[in-house]
């Protein structure tokens, strides 16, 4: 007897399972959480695919290894993109950006979240800093208060930077800052 991966009890005939991703063997109550895998037999899976479609299968995996290999050997010399190379950073005083255009209008916290359809309490945490808008939040921000929440080289540590040599490349003496 084999033992239901699911509840545990005692079955003679287990049936596959897929739960959100997971193959499990469970009893017959069980089999309700999820889909059933179907099993195929090994004789009739070994001649589907050497008779129908060996000449096909072989094919497509010489042109599936063929553009493999040719992708990996374009990465290697162009630099991959970085999905976050893309994405706007948001500003290490976005707190006080929102209060103040907020108070600058004359708004409360109230008022602004019935403009921009969401709730008070989003607006309190954000200018707290407690938490960060989604993107649909900060150009709703942005777009009511006409501010801009980005840090878009404006910030002050990329401004107090003067290292580097002529050549263009840094050393740690141009970076680090002595406690002397």
């Amino acid at each position: 007897m084999v033992q239901c991966e699911m509840c545990g009890a005692e079955t003679s005939s287990p049936k596959t399972i897929k739960v959100e991703g997971a193959k499990l063997d469970v009893c017959s109550n069980c089999t309700d959480f999820g889909t059933e895998v179907k099993q195929p037999s090994s004789s009739s899976s070994s001649t589907k695919y050497s008779t129908d479609s060996s000449s096909g299968a072989e094919s497509s995996g010489t042109s599936s290894a063929s553009t493999t290999s040719s992708s990996s050997g374009g990465s290697s010399t162009r630099q991959r993109s970085d999905m976050f190379d893309d994405m706007d950073e948001l500003a290490t005083d976005y707190d006080d950006r929102v209060r103040k255009a907020r108070e600058n209008k004359g708004l409360s916290q109230s008022d602004l979240a019935n403009e921009l359809n969401e709730k008070s309490s989003l607006i309190r945490k954000i200018e707290r800093g407690d938490t960060l808008p989604s993107d649909r939040v900060q150009s709703k921000l942005e777009r009511f208060l006409e501010i801009d929440l980005s840090a878009e080289g404006g910030s002050g540590e990329d401004s107090e930077w003067s290292g580097g040599s002529a050549s263009g490349s840094y050393t740690l003496g141009d970076v680090v800052k002595r406690k002397d």
